[in-house]
């Protein structure tokens, strides 16, 4: 089921996911796709830079699953100061993620971004 009915939930449970892209490709957010039957709040997303040099990050919901389909930019290239951090969405942005989209994220500096999101998930 793509997108299960959340008034009939049977749980709800709070998450805190890390990622630290590694490379300047396009990178997958693969803890952020829901499993099967389970839909997520996304509550906060945060990018922190931490390195002494300014760093660039998008940040994209895809409308398919593993990065594929449509992407919309939630960030697009925009610049981090050095020892600095973006708030990218919080809760009075939070927004839903089913089982059928995706996280992308795409840095210009490997391993420069760390990025923290917090969720609840819904099954």
């Amino acid at each position: 089921m793509a997108n299960p009915n959340i008034i009939g939930i049977s749980s709800v449970y709070g998450n805190t996911i890390g990622l630290i892209p590694s490379t300047t490709s396009a990178t997958n957010w693969t803890a952020l796709t829901p499993a099967a039957n389970t839909v997520y709040k996304i509550d906060s997303i945060t990018a922190t830079n931490v390195t002494g040099s300014a760093a660039v990050i998008t940040l994209a919901v895809n409308s398919g699953v593993a990065g594929a389909g449509t992407n919309f930019r939630l960030a697009y290239q925009i610049s981090i100061p050095p020892y600095a951090a973006l708030i990218i969405t919080d809760k009075s942005t939070a927004f839903y993620m089913t089982e059928t989209q995706s996280i992308v994220v795409t840095v210009g500096t490997a391993s420069a971004i760390e990025l923290v999101a917090t969720y609840e998930s819904f099954t």
